[in-house]
């Protein structure tokens, strides 16, 4: 029978890390939703210490949830101990998971502490999160730097304190397979009590051996693995979710694990992040890239037209993707349209269906074709419109040099034109709303991408505009990129209002 690997989702945590990638609350609380239907063990939901926000945002998590357990992150600080287990009150099953730096550079450079005070600020920072939550992950953080006898006794400090999971972290991405593999048989094997904690292997990418190397502390020992959804996370990021699973499941003679991850759920939780963060996800991305089981060339069609075992490793349908798209049009009714967006993983309420509803039966005016990508970048469209204080009726844009933008607003009851000259027509449409809002913003930041292939595409905008020195990001879907853009602006505009007036 096949030992079972945990698997330990930070993407709300670590992942969040990722420059771009900041969720609000209602988005995190989306996400753990996702991420317990796809089955992850334990959800770390954030840093509690950081803000008032984040707090929050782990406590309403942890009431949220009931399958997975909840972690929060906390240094081996009385403060930051004592905030995490706050944040985790409500939990059905929390996890306190608190940490210190192990190696010579760090304890040099960042803690400017002996290894001897380490040592004693571990065990105390232990005993403190088991006085007050049951379940402890203690973390040593730079891990793989650190010296493998000091590794030993801080894990035996952590364990006598009352630690149930040792997680031997590779912080900066330093390690290879091999030298993982040894470091966690060298511990286990030489440390008091190994037998009684489950040991947790944390990877980051920057050398691109993160999967590789969460693979291999599991051959050396480690029962759970930390990981992301679309390996995000600080700098290159973290161990990608996706990949440590599906190599799991399709490789049992060289990894004979299991875990309780649901893989149909895969590519929902893969695009939901997508969307939800405005990362896109590469299209040679395995398992959940747009290319993942594309077949162009000649000689790789024939042979998976022949069997699909030619070419492919697992079935596109095993992580929750399909064949062909499900084509939705102007004659679907609402009923499956809440039915398809059940099943790609979104909970709608009545209001936010109607409202997906109508954008829907406006964009088939547009689109012959509406498809599962489409009906994504429109539910992220109006949950940031949760913020609309100004909604975008009309927008018309012409001439060259300059170009002249018509904006039409909707401010509560009120319907306001105006007009505006621009070096281009996102620039004259923004001339446009400042005036009509009388508030000027500086745009920094300006992506847009195609959501589903063809000329009549929906264009998925994200930007980062600056009002009064602060940023604020914005998102907006239109088959008119023009109008995508606007929507984008407009949107950020929106949560500028809701947080300052």
């Amino acid at each position: 029978m096949a030992e079972r690997v945990a698997i330990f989702d930070t993407t709300l945590r670590d992942g969040e890390q990722s420059p771009g990638a900041s969720m609000n609350a209602h988005e995190k609380i989306q996400m753990a939703l996702q991420l317990e239907r796809l089955g992850v063990d334990v959800i770390e939901a954030g840093f509690p210490i950081a803000s008032q926000q984040e707090f929050e945002s782990v406590q309403q998590i942890a009431a949220t949830v009931q399958k997975p357990g909840v972690a929060a992150f906390a240094r081996a600080v009385d403060k930051d101990i004592e905030r995490a287990a706050a944040a985790l009150e409500k939990a059905v099953s929390p996890t306190l998971h608190t940490f210190i730096a192990t190696s010579d550079i760090h304890l040099e450079h960042k803690l400017r502490m002996t290894r001897d005070q380490v040592l004693e600020q571990a065990g105390k920072g232990v005993r403190l999160a088991k006085r007050l939550i049951g379940r402890v992950e203690f973390s040593a953080e730079d891990a793989t730097r650190s010296d493998l006898d000091y590794l030993v006794a801080i894990t035996k400090v952590a364990i006598e304190a009352g630690a149930s999971v040792i997680n031997l972290p590779d912080t900066v991405g330093y390690t290879t397979p091999g030298e993982i593999e040894e470091m966690f048989r060298y511990v286990i094997a030489n440390t008091p009590g190994s037998d009684r904690v489950v040991f947790s292997s944390h990877n980051h990418n920057d050398l691109g051996l993160a999967v590789a190397n969460a693979l291999a502390a599991a051959r050396g020992g480690a029962r759970q693995i930390e990981c992301t959804v679309n390996g995000i996370g600080e700098r290159a990021g973290n161990t990608s979710l996706e990949e440590v699973v599906m190599t799991i499941k399709t490789r049992q003679n060289v990894y004979p694990f299991e875990t309780g991850i649901v893989t149909e759920e895969i590519t929902n939780a893969s695009r939901q992040l997508s969307n939800v963060t405005g990362l896109p996800v590469p299209y040679n991305k395995p398992i959940v890239g747009r290319n993942a089981f594309a077949h162009e060339a000649g000689i790789h069609q024939h042979g998976v037209i022949a069997s699909r075992l030619t070419y492919e490793i697992m079935t596109p349908e095993s992580v929750g993707r399909t064949r062909s798209e499900l084509v939705l049009g102007k004659h679907s009714g609402k009923h499956g349209l809440a039915k398809r967006c059940e099943e790609l993983g979104y909970t709608l309420t009545g209001e936010e269906l109607q409202r997906l509803y109508d954008r829907f039966i406006e964009l088939t005016d547009r689109k012959k074709e509406v498809f599962e990508d489409d009906l994504r970048v429109l539910i992220a469209s109006l949950r940031h419109e949760n913020f609309e204080t100004y909604r975008l009726i009309h927008v018309r844009t012409s001439g060259g040099d300059p170009t002249m933008a018509l904006v039409k607003l909707q401010h509560g009851e009120d319907t306001i034109f105006e007009t505006a000259t621009g070096d281009g027509p996102v620039h004259a449409a923004c001339m446009a709303i400042e005036r009509i809002t009388g508030v000027s913003g500086r745009l920094s930041e300006f992506q847009i991408r195609a959501a589903t292939p063809g000329k009549d595409a929906l264009g998925d905008a994200h930007v980062t505009v600056e009002f009064e020195g602060k940023a604020y990001y914005g998102t907006g879907a239109s088959t008119d990129i023009i109008e995508a853009a606007i929507m984008a602006y407009l949107n950020a505009l929106n949560k500028y209002f809701a947080m300052t007036k």
